[in-house]
């Protein structure tokens, strides 16, 4: 492990957030690459000044035989997946867009198929370090500082800079055999969705719904041999091959990232680009998260001139009440594809709060809406979906647009073990609060 490089980072880091916090003022992390929150047109956290963490990049250890990584939070999982498989592991849950990195992962809530048995990224983690708002070298596990572990899930850089994190690793082979199963209605797709979480025989499983009669449970299991691959980095559509196939075949790498290409749907933005024609002709220097996030920022004055941005959020359901929030979004949403995941949350976490969870169900439903247009004068589609989210016991991923007032919003997250986990980390308030930094809505 070379600690020497690292140590040197985070003392150089260190230093730069305790000569922040002597000239006050708000700051904002710079993990260098594409940031994922979704653009809002003026939003000011970008006139912030900037903590530079965009060398903390490095993989400093894989443990085999303990399954066990230790690397910093800048590097993406599709730098990581490749050096863990030369040893046949995989982290336990993998994001489905290369550029996410493993300390976004961990502050942004990140899951895909594999979180019906693994929980989010972080639910595998078992130390991380951080620097707090003082400069202070900070280590944290379930054993040593717990609330301060739980809470830098979710926190979206308000508590400190991550610098390193030790998470597990699983077992992996080469390619994933997928077999995907059709329904015409929402009810047989359901339990046939929960059968299968209940058995556990697939390393993975998530849906697309393509419209109120068309359901696709997608489901994946580790294989040694492949008698033929899929590609879906170029011409063709993934979440468009499960519609008419009933197995498909990819290496490793492209299930990971199967959706990479299309990011959030994004590339549906581009006239023509799901056509094959033009992804031959474009494709390749358009297609890709990093492409289409970098390509969608920069028309953030083309964004201003639209009333509100496209909907772009992650909103996660008890699993008990996934149908009435279906039947709701099938009647008054009405847009296609959903994307569907199913995610084991092994015990309510500290930063929801008590009263909010107190349904206690173990299985949640990720319900992804990706580009749905928002252009209604009169009704804000996005303002909509939070409150059925929270009308249904159910908590919203932050990176969008964000309309709770602030008494709602703590109605959801734990003020209580969030402020004190802030006296903690950041006592003079060097970052921004969770709430300040994510109520990011540009009045229209």
């Amino acid at each position: 492990m070379d600690l020497s490089s690292h140590e040197r980072e985070v003392t150089r880091v260190a230093t730069t957030i305790r000569v922040h916090a002597s000239r006050g003022g708000p700051v904002r992390i710079d993990k260098g690459g594409v940031s994922h929150f979704v653009p809002v047109p003026g939003d000011p956290r970008e006139h912030a000044a900037a903590i530079d963490a965009s060398r903390f990049r490095r993989v400093l250890a894989i443990d085999p035989e303990r399954r066990i990584c230790v690397a910093e939070p800048g590097v993406t999982f599709a730098e990581l997946v490749p050096r863990t498989l030369e040893h046949g592991l995989v982290p336990a849950v993998v994001p489905e867009l290369e550029d996410i990195t493993l300390g976004g992962a961990v502050a942004g809530c990140s899951i895909e198929s594999s979180s019906y048995r693994y929980g989010g990224f972080h639910d595998g983690c078992l130390e991380y370090e951080v620097i707090s708002g003082d400069g202070e070298i900070v280590t944290c596990s379930a054993e040593k500082e717990p609330l301060l572990f739980d809470m830098i899930h979710g926190s979206y850089g308000t508590l400190g800079v991550l610098s390193r994190l030790t998470f597990k690793l699983v077992q992996a082979k080469r390619f994933v055999r997928m077999q995907y199963r059709h329904f015409d209605s929402f009810d047989a797709f359901h339990a046939a969705m929960a059968e299968r979480c209940r058995a556990g025989d697939f390393e993975f499983i998530d849906g697309i719904v393509h419209g109120p009669r068309s359901f696709v449970l997608c489901l994946g299991a580790f294989v040694d041999e492949a008698p033929f691959t899929s590609n879906y980095r170029w011409l063709d559509v993934y979440y468009k091959s499960t519609l008419g196939r009933t197995e498909d075949y990819l290496t490793t790498p492209d299930y990971f990232f199967r959706y990479d290409a299309e990011c959030h749907w994004l590339s549906r933005t581009v006239p023509g680009l799901e056509t094959k024609p033009v992804r031959w002709l474009v494709g390749r220097h358009v297609l890709g998260s990093r492409n289409l996030i970098r390509w969608s920022k920069r028309l953030d004055r083309v964004l201003g001139l639209k009333p509100r941005p496209d909907i772009v959020c992650d909103v996660f359901v008890p699993q008990r009440n996934f149908s009435a929030f279906y039947q709701w979004y099938a009647r008054d949403f009405d847009f296609w594809p959903l994307w569907v995941v199913p995610y084991r949350m092994p015990r309510p976490y500290p930063w929801i709060r008590p009263s909010h969870a107190k349904h206690k169900d173990e299985l949640w439903i990720d319900c992804a809406v990706y580009g749905k247009p928002n252009d209604d004068p009169l009704v804000d589609g996005s303002e909509v979906l939070e409150q059925k989210t929270y009308e249904l016991g159910g908590v919203k991923t932050l990176i969008s647009r964000n309309h709770y007032s602030e008494d709602r919003f703590w109605e959801i997250y734990d003020r209580e073990r969030y402020e004190a986990a802030k006296r903690r980390l950041d006592p003079h308030g060097v970052f921004p609060g969770l709430y300040e930094k994510c109520h990011r809505v540009r009045q229209s």
